[in-house]
């Protein structure tokens, strides 16, 4: 499902002149997430998912919402919990925001773990791929992925206006249904919405276990992932007051899920965040600064992992986020801003399967960006961070986290540059040159015990020292019309890349029974993995094109391509370093007539050898995918039904960064039928 927005996005113009499809209106998006000064052009490797495109692409997790993008991949942990990948780069080297905060999750400490976020609520996603940590802090070493929701509203609204959406099927034969209403008279905004889903356990193409893993006498299940149903609700009331020159406002939001772990047959996860948000901006001050945009964010998340009925781990984290922006005057050509960030997380696991202590994470940061129109052609930024991160173990008596008894700081700080160099009305280059440093979390310190998810024993090394990556890329943009795309290469160096490598050894899992005949890891013995710190290198292309093909009197026809590769390596001990997306391809034919739009979508991916010695293998795919809308009017509002298939030759599809590759598939062939409105 998809909030539509109700200001005007491609999506709602899109809309409102269905009745008349000969006119046209385009909107240039602005990147803010990677650059707050609201240009156009910015340097970083960005890109913006919203209306059409983000109806398209829309699944029940942020991970497989955003997995055809550019650079992008999931960690596939079932249809209950997925992450996005970016670049090779995953967990907490990746930051996903709300409206510019942190979401202050667990999912960064687990695959099975979920972001508590359904995109159904999501209206912009903006993506940076490369190093944000910048303005976002060292866990954007990777990448940010920021979501917006309009759940405070940041400009005014007239009057009264809705929007909703059912769909139903799917491989996993999702049952859902969203609404939101928005009303104001101009000085007021009142946001009101709500969501539900239901997904049964998915559908796939011959058995869940690979060839590789499969005992031959007990084959597991087979076209259906066992365990792998669930449901998710969400809601929240947000409001603000504008006036000319700024506005503010709050919001709270409520989500609430409960799914099976793939990896755990009898294990359901059922997790529970409350988010309250806090934003205002001042526009058009006087003296040295021109504006002033104030975000805070509060959380208090909490996850229960149940077998049999019984609880038997919990985790929470509660915690704060906040930062302003202020934009000075310029200073000669020089224009900017300054900021500063706070943030404060109490994490604590509780029960069995409990492997990392509670832990108080403190944050204190301070950064700059200037940016200078150094010719007609030439422009060229830089900024600079400063932060510090206390981490702060309680033990509280378990002897298994006997090694966490002091608290660690970081200093931390990153510097990066940019240039954007027009060579012609068509023809640009972008460049950006980045130091990046990330503070070791909670997990990577102190962690000790069975990871069951991960199949590992998992050791953390309370020594750990700061991660550390010197990063560039640079891209030929190019616009004439007919082609609109970039084609880029990206090269990251890592000094003390923290990764969790075998060591060899086997530990002593958890002693408490389980009864299931067909449990796919055993318990009793773990092989055990510690978070170390190694050299690392990581390199890749990325491209994409939308070319216009044909505009006549039997519609418009567009043709978008995309792919990407990535390759990471460990430099101490030479081997690939595992879950790296392999050569992906995509192309789409889009059609639209009228009232019409269609689409054929082919995805191809190439086999995955590169691998550590012990992880397995994945073999390449090809899959077909289809969809087709029709727009129609009833009185005052306006409608869209349509039709989505995906996967539609039944082609078996492991993902080479998901975990689970040789368990839980993606899913096979489906078929998805929705309606949606706005009024």
């Amino acid at each position: 499902m998809l909030y539509i927005p109700l200001r005007l996005s491609p999506i709602a113009v899109a809309l409102c002149l269905a009745a008349s499809p000969t006119q046209a209106v385009e909107l240039e998006p602005q990147i803010i997430t990677g650059n707050p000064l609201g240009n156009r052009e910015s340097a970083a490797p960005s890109s913006v998912l919203e209306g059409d495109q983000l109806l398209q692409q829309q699944h029940a997790s942020l991970g497989e919402t955003l997995n055809r993008q550019p650079g992008v991949a999931s960690t596939w942990f079932g249809p209950g919990a997925s992450r996005p990948v970016i670049r090779g780069l995953d967990g907490d080297r990746i930051r996903i925001l709300r409206n510019g905060v942190g979401a202050l999750d667990a999912s960064s400490l687990s695959y099975d773990h979920a972001v508590p976020l359904d995109p159904v609520t999501v209206e912009r996603v903006e993506i940076i791929r490369g190093p944000a940590a910048l303005l976002y802090g060292g866990n954007a070493i990777g990448g940010v992925i920021n979501t917006f929701d309009n759940r405070i509203p940041d400009s005014p609204i007239e009057g009264i206006h809705g929007a909703g959406e059912l769909r139903y099927g799917g491989a996993d034969t999702t049952r859902s249904s969203a609404g939101k209403l928005e009303a104001g008279n101009g000085t007021f905004a009142l946001h009101l919405d709500a969501n539900s889903r239901q997904f049964n356990d998915l559908r796939i193409p011959g058995y869940a276990q690979s060839a590789k893993v499969r005992d031959p006498d007990a084959p597991g299940s087979r076209h259906r992932l066992a365990n792998s149903d669930g449901r998710q609700d969400g809601g929240a009331i947000g409001g603000s007051y504008n006036w000319e020159h700024g506005y503010t406002g709050l919001s709270y939001s409520r989500y609430d899920s409960n799914y099976g772990s793939v990896a755990e047959p009898g294990v359901r996860l059922d997790m529970k965040q409350d988010h309250y948000a806090f934003t205002s901006q001042l526009r058009d001050l006087t003296g040295p600064f021109t504006s002033v945009k104030v975000d805070a964010g509060y959380t208090d998340y909490e996850h229960r992992e149940i077998e049999e009925g019984e609880v038997h781990t919990t985790f929470r984290n509660k915690g704060y986020e906040a930062r302003v922006e202020a934009r000075h005057q310029p200073l000669g050509p020089l224009e900017g801003v300054v900021g500063a960030q706070v943030s404060r997380n109490e994490f604590s696991a509780l029960g069995e399967e409990a492997f990392v202590p509670h832990t108080d994470t403190d944050s204190l940061a301070l950064f700059m960006l200037e940016q200078w129109q150094a010719s007609e052609r030439l422009k060229l930024s830089l900024g600079a961070r400063m932060e510090h991160t206390r981490v702060d173990p309680d033990a509280k008596g378990n002897a298994t986290f006997a090694d966490a008894d002091s608290a660690s700081s970081f200093n931390a700080f990153s510097l990066s540059s940019g240039a954007v160099y027009q060579l012609d009305p068509i023809w640009s280059l972008a460049a950006n040159l980045g130091y990046t440093e990330r503070a070791p979390t909670f997990y990577e310190l102190y962690a000790n015990g069975a990871h069951v998810a991960t199949g590992a024993y998992e050791v953390g090394d309370p020594s750990l020292t700061k991660e550390k990556a010197i990063s560039t890329d640079l891209a030929l943009r190019f616009d004439n019309g007919t082609h609109k795309g970039s084609v880029g290469v990206f090269y990251s160096h890592f000094r003390n890349y923290i990764g969790l490598i075998g060591t060899g050894n086997v530990r002593e899992g958890h002693d408490h029974d389980h009864d299931h005949e067909d449990d796919d890891h055993d318990h009793s013995g773990f092989p055990e993995y510690q978070y170390q710190g190694v050299r690392a290198r990581f390199y890749g292309i990325e491209a994409q094109d939308r070319w216009q093909l044909a505009e006549n009197r039997l519609g418009s026809f567009a043709l978008e391509l995309s792919g990407d590769y990535t390759r990471a390596k460990n430099l101490d001990n030479g081997q690939p370093l595992p879950r790296i997306a392999p050569l992906r391809l995509n192309s789409g034919l889009v059609w639209e007539l009228e009232r019409w739009q269609a689409r054929i979508d082919v995805q191809h991916a190439a086999s995955q050898h590169r691998k550590p010695e012990n992880e397995t293998s994945t073999a390449g795919y090809t899959t077909l995918g289809a969809s087709v809308g029709y727009r129609f009017d009833v009185g005052q509002s306006q409608w869209l039904a349509f039709v989505r298939g995906e996967n539609l030759t039944d082609q078996t599809v492991r993902y080479a960064s998901s975990i689970l590759r040789d368990i839980a598939p993606a899913p096979g062939r489906s078929v998805e039928v929705g309606l949606r409105t706005t009024f």
